[in-house]
């Protein structure tokens, strides 16, 4: 990861990483702008010693923004096509280290009102393009059932 400031504005930070299925010198750029950060997580982070789980959460936080934006325009650009496919990428690839550990806490969550019966984070990395965010509340009642659990796994990974 690398700081890097940007125009008029506020960048946190340019994530670097290949997109499966495409030559390696291929890269995408994903901008993470502190209006898009989680407060309450990045709080929590604060203490964090884990660079992986930072990295995890990080992008999370990036697809958490998109999934909303998304949501809430009724489209998707290219731009919001190309960046949730180098999400949807890393996430698929790195989720499996912590989905144990987030399921015990994504199991504890509610999800629209009832107890999360299915996996919040399976169920947004198995959308197949950003455009079926539109108009889909499903996805998300999904957010904050995963925010819960990365929460907690964060707090787990933080205690002494």
């Amino acid at each position: 990861m690398e700081d890097a400031p940007i125009g008029e504005r506020t960048l946190v930070m340019w994530i670097k990483g290949s997109v499966q299925g495409m030559p390696s010198s291929a890269v995408h750029w994903l901008v993470i702008l502190k209006s898009q950060m989680n407060p309450f997580t990045k709080a929590l982070a604060v203490g964090l010693r884990s660079r992986r789980l930072k990295a995890f959460v990080a992008r999370w936080d990036a697809l958490e923004a998109l999934v909303v934006r998304v949501y809430r325009a009724g489209s998707a650009t290219p731009e919001d096509e190309r960046c949730f496919a180098g999400l949807k990428a890393w996430l698929n690839r790195h989720y499996p280290e912590w989905q144990a550990r987030l399921e015990t806490h994504w199991r504890a969550a509610m999800r629209a009102g009832r107890p999360c019966a299915d996996d919040p984070f399976r169920a947004l990395l198995a959308v197949a393009r950003a455009g079926d965010f539109c108009g889909s509340r499903a996805y998300l009642q999904a957010l904050p059932a995963a925010r819960e659990a990365l929460n907690h796994l964060i707090l787990d990974e933080s205690a002494p």
